[in-house]
């Protein structure tokens, strides 16, 4: 392993090389800037990505002979790039990502990570992102990473050894910092009702967004809850600070808040540094659905961009247009829906901001079916609370549009008895 340059580290990238970005709060921008300071010399670099923070400056329009990114999960500085076709996206579940590359479908030339420096032994802290980083560690020909000062260690399955590394650039920039917006008042009332479903001692898991922040505010009275999710915020650590996660009660990783990634603010990665409760781990760990089932009580609360009378949910694109990506839904959704008491919960506002309503008689032309009609199990909107397990498409019908905007209603009623629905 050698310490170099940022140009030093990234001058090896040729044309027509595939590598991967550590994904989120991490994204390793000193070498990504450095990449693309070298464009006016290089030609269809593929680079594969889950959600990334920051400006993504490979993914700019006149970056598009040079760079070709490959998504497996779409984030919003992506999306543009993506609906002009300058970008690929790649459909898969969260927790199959390692196994593209393990099983060589996703060959990688390079590997960009963002560790903390070595300490002692020779450890590096993978920090906020662990996702696949250890696989596609152990698939690239060259791994290069920037050790950066700035990075909290975390602890559990976190550690990459110097070994491993070719390249190094030394670094001090703060994993990016990310706020939740306002919560309104549908997302407060949702948060209520998923929180009402939420029993004592349940472990949980939430994503991020106001209805995630929502919920967490409304889950202060539970008691010894855990955590067993992808990711989490620092609505996470409001409830641990106010004694409401504990993990006492888990079945496996007991006293643990285990995760893959993490985006928040300065407050969570403080509150994450050398802290032995949170355990990272890769997602074919967090989001194996034979590991989310062994806690009787899982919870898991997803989010959906349209619902149709049927209990389709589409999570992953508006259409044709795609949005974000399969992600780690339908793998939480099966898993809490195994778990012996679990609860697999789909929360979104009945309306979009447009006013359009998100409970739908037929889907958009093109839209896709993240999770389907048979996964499905409970639906949570502001004005209440559908359960569709067990139940027929009138039975689902009459439930869905109980909790559309009551302006939808009426028009509902009348699509669904046209489709012999109701």
């Amino acid at each position: 392993m050698r310490i170099v340059s940022a140009a030093e580290a990234v001058a090896g990238i040729e044309s027509g090389h595939q590598l991967y970005l550590q994904c989120a709060a991490a994204t390793p921008s000193v070498l990504l800037d450095a990449l693309v300071a070298r464009a006016s010399e290089l030609v269809n670099v593929s680079v594969i990505h889950l959600h990334t923070e920051g400006p993504g400056p490979h993914l700019a329009p006149e970056m598009a002979p040079h760079f070709r990114h490959r998504a497996l999960f779409i984030g919003p500085n992506a999306r543009k790039a993506i609906a002009d076709g300058r970008a690929e996206y790649i459909p898969t579940f969260l927790s199959d990502v390692p196994r593209l590359f393990d099983d060589g479908l996703l060959p990688l030339d390079a590997v960009f990570v963002n560790a903390t420096p070595p300490d002692a032994h020779g450890f590096c802290s993978l920090g906020t992102s662990v996702e696949a980083m250890h696989a596609a560690v152990r698939a690239a020909r060259t791994v290069i990473v920037q050790f950066n000062a700035a990075m909290p260690r975390t602890l559990g399955d976190s550690f990459i050894h110097v070994s491993q590394i070719d390249l190094g650039v030394e670094c001090d920039v703060p994993p990016y910092d990310y706020q939740i917006g306002a919560i309104g008042e549908n997302e407060r009332r949702i948060g209520e009702y998923v929180a009402d479903l939420v029993p004592d001692g349940a472990t949980i898991q939430l994503g991020i967004g106001a209805i995630p922040s929502a919920t967490a505010l409304a889950l202060r009275d539970k008691h010894d809850l855990g955590v067993h999710t992808e990711m989490f915020t620092d609505s996470i650590v409001d409830l641990v600070e106010a004694g409401v996660i504990t993990g006492a009660r888990k079945e496996r990783n007991r006293g643990k808040i285990v995760t893959a990634f993490m985006m928040g603010t300065k407050r969570l990665y403080d509150f994450v540094d050398d802290n032995p409760m949170v355990e990272m781990r890769p997602v074919d760990f967090t989001n194996d659905t034979h590991v989310i089932r062994s806690f009787d009580r899982m919870v898991a609360i997803n989010s959906a961009i349209e619902v149709d009378l049927t209990g389709q949910v589409v999570a992953d694109s508006i259409g044709h247009r795609m949005y974000s990506g399969v992600g780690g839904q339908m793998d939480f959704i099966r898993g809490a829906g195994l778990a012996a008491e679990g609860r697999a919960i789909i929360a979104l506002p009945s309306q979009a901001r447009a006013g359009a309503s998100r409970i739908v008689s037929s889907l958009r032309e093109g839209a896709g079916v993240v999770t389907t009609r048979a996964h499905v199990r409970t639906v949570v909107t502001e004005w209440g609370v559908a359960e569709l397990f067990g139940r027929s498409l009138r039975e689902r019908a009459v439930a869905l549009i109980e909790i559309a905007h009551p302006d939808a209603r009426d028009r509902l009623l009348t699509e669904a008895e046209a489709l012999n629905l109701i």
